[in-house]
């Protein structure tokens, strides 16, 4: 009766899931906080578009260069432990804010304060979930928890926008920072920090599962280590230039600069703001669904897919907005959003077959980097084509060809060797 009862119980891997997921939720709406700011701030300070841009593209660049630390940190101290510390630190930055007068003030607080808080969770802290916590389901637990940063876009991008429009920059701020401290006490109560903590194995291990010893290697040494072994596989090059392309063609230029584009022809910011996170909504129905289609199918099909249509959508972008909300561009929104990182679960499935299972977070952490290196370069290099030509379109079209690019170059994964597919 009593092996029924647990059989039938719900497995405590969910509830890690559950509590990571929220957590994410939380931190992609601290993510995206800047891109609403970017139009208040000039009216407040008169700032420039490139110096604001300058220092959302340091939170972006941060943001990945610290995830692959992080997920070493992790393994060496602890999820729970890493997490707290890095939402207090965004807590801070966040609330830190409210007193800047100068652009270097913001680089300093929303660029490295807030990049490095956000950047010690975000996709490195699902991978690590999902890695430690399932055996079976990973690759749709990674697409959902991947989902969690639309869904946060979906929840606080519109409420941000209209708290910048009707009360003021401030407000976002102070929003963001208590966003950020109510969360330490949820991961301290409610986060294990692994399945031996509930006295169980990960969902879907065999009987004969036994846990990995916990790592006492120097978490910097570590990131190093793997990040030199590593870049000795073609493949882990070819994983790390696609996620450049990706980082640059959603966080970089539309998470960032859609909303000031739309503002540029005549779109009101919170109808801006309510297009973007439309395509959370759909985002986090294509990344579930992602990582179902991953559990099942060649990773790399599915990136050139995902890759290839993204690529297309980019550049029919600047025909189809931003006047008004017309059919098309509710199909760009839609499709953009089933897209949008749907790149995830299959990027982390293939980062399993660069140096083994083991290191998975962390070749996914430097991946990760790379992917926000992109996303910093689009950040930047947007506004500066903005200023050169007086719009965004020459952005969405060099991002749309390198789509392209990075469609053809993730099938060459794996060609001297086959992928394995099963799990």
């Amino acid at each position: 009766m009593l092996e029924s009862t647990k059989r039938n119980r719900i497995h405590p891997a969910w509830f890690a899931a559950g509590v990571t997921f929220l957590t994410l939720v939380a931190t992609a709406g601290f993510r995206s906080a800047p891109s609403v700011l970017v139009v208040p701030l000039e009216d407040s300070f008169g700032w420039s578009r490139e110096n604001i841009s300058l220092a959302i593209a340091i939170n972006v660049l941060l943001f990945g260069l610290t995830a692959p630390f992080a997920a070493a940190l992790m393994e060496r101290f602890g999820i729970r432990q890493v997490v707290m510390t890095a939402l207090t630190t965004v807590g801070i930055g966040a609330l830190s804010t409210i007193f800047m007068t100068k652009p270097w003030h913001l680089i300093a607080l929303w660029g490295v304060v807030v990049g490095v808080g956000t950047g010690s969770m975000a996709l490195v802290f699902a991978a690590t979930i999902a890695n430690r916590w399932f055996v079976k389901k990973r690759g749709l637990v990674v697409g959902a928890l991947t989902a969690a940063t639309a869904t946060g876009q979906l929840i606080f991008l519109p409420g941000l926008s209209a708290l910048a429009t009707n009360i003021g920059w401030k407000s976002v701020s102070i929003t963001v920072a208590c966003g950020a401290f109510v969360m330490v006490p949820l991961i301290f109560i409610f986060l294990k920090e692994r399945p031996s903590s509930a006295g169980v194995s990960p969902y879907g291990a065999p009987l004969d599962w036994t846990e990995p010893e916990k790592s006492k290697t120097n978490p910097a040494r570590l990131a190093i280590e793997t990040l030199k072994e590593a870049s000795k596989v073609k493949d882990f090059w070819y994983l790390v230039g696609s996620f450049f392309v990706c980082g640059l063609s959603t966080s970089g230029l539309i998470g960032t600069h859609f909303i000031p584009a739309a503002h540029d022809h005549g779109m009101g910011e919170v109808t801006a703001a309510s297009l973007l996170a439309l395509v959370g909504v759909f985002d986090v129905l294509g990344t579930v669904f992602s990582g179902w289609l991953t559990d099942r199918y060649d990773p790399r099909k599915l990136l050139f897919i995902y890759y290839f249509f993204r690529g297309l959508s980019l550049f029919l972008l600047p025909s189809i907005l931003f006047a008004t909300v017309h059919p098309s561009t509710l199909v760009f929104v839609i499709f953009y959003g089933l897209d949008w990182v749907a790149t995830v679960p299959p990027t982390v499935l293939l980062c399993r077959q660069i140096l083994g299972p083991e290191r998975t977070t962390v070749i996914y952490g430097w991946v990760f980097a790379a992917h926000q290196i992109g996303g910093s370069a689009a950040a930047f290099g947007a506004a500066i084509l903005h200023t050169k030509f007086g719009d965004y379109a020459s952005a969405f079209y060099v991002s749309g060809l390198m789509c392209i690019v990075a469609s053809y170059y993730v099938l060459r994964i794996g060609e001297k060797g086959k992928v394995e597919i099963s799990r």
